[in-house]
């Protein structure tokens, strides 16, 4: 890879990705291997699974690159490629999984104070369960819209819905999740 790949623009290494250039398409898996892997970490609960989407997601845009018409842009076009997979899979599962087990860690606590390091385990423990009791559709919209920080028309693209129903998801989302962790305020 050469660093004028490295330095292109997502829909230029996409474009040369889509004419079988490797090392463009090896530049975006580089660039969005770590964001995609978060998001479906925090779909999916599981790192193994989470590892095991991604790179199916990759190895299918691989194969559909020649569809991409640059509409959106590329990292909205994996999003949508890595949320279906990993609702594809929630489906399939029995319902509700805890996600604490792939919790955010926790910030070294400065002030050394065990209590509250603790409270602060048991705080993300609770919005993990929390997160995911929601159903499948409000999760997928909170996790985009709070931790990968997506526009409202982005999740709409990723998710194939309306901006309204991103709307409407994210409202109930929040409610659930303001009622949920109402004892750790």
């Amino acid at each position: 890879m050469g660093s004028d790949l490295d330095e292109a623009d997502d829909r230029v290494l996409a474009v040369r990705a889509s004419e079988a250039d490797e090392d463009a398409f090896a530049v975006l898996v580089h660039r969005h291997t770590a964001r995609l892997l978060a998001l479906a970490c925090h779909m999916l609960g599981s790192l193994p699974d989470a590892e095991e989407v991604v790179q199916d997601a990759f190895a299918s845009a691989w194969r559909r690159l020649p569809e991409f018409r640059g509409d959106a842009a590329f990292h909205t076009w994996m999003y949508r490629i890595v949320t279906n997979r990993c609702l594809n899979l929630l489906r399939g599962r029995t319902p509700s999984l805890p996600l604490d087990s792939v919790a955010e860690p926790l910030a070294h606590d400065a002030t050394g104070e065990p209590e509250r390091s603790a409270e602060n385990a048991a705080a993300a423990a609770a919005l993990s369960r929390a997160l995911g009791d929601l159903p499948a559709g409000q999760r997928a919209c909170w996790i985009l819209r709070e931790l990968h920080e997506l526009h409202y028309e982005e999740i709409a693209q990723v998710l194939g819905v309306s901006e309204q129903t991103v709307r409407g998801r994210l409202f109930r989302a929040r409610r659930t999740l303001t009622k949920e962790m109402a004892p750790w305020r």
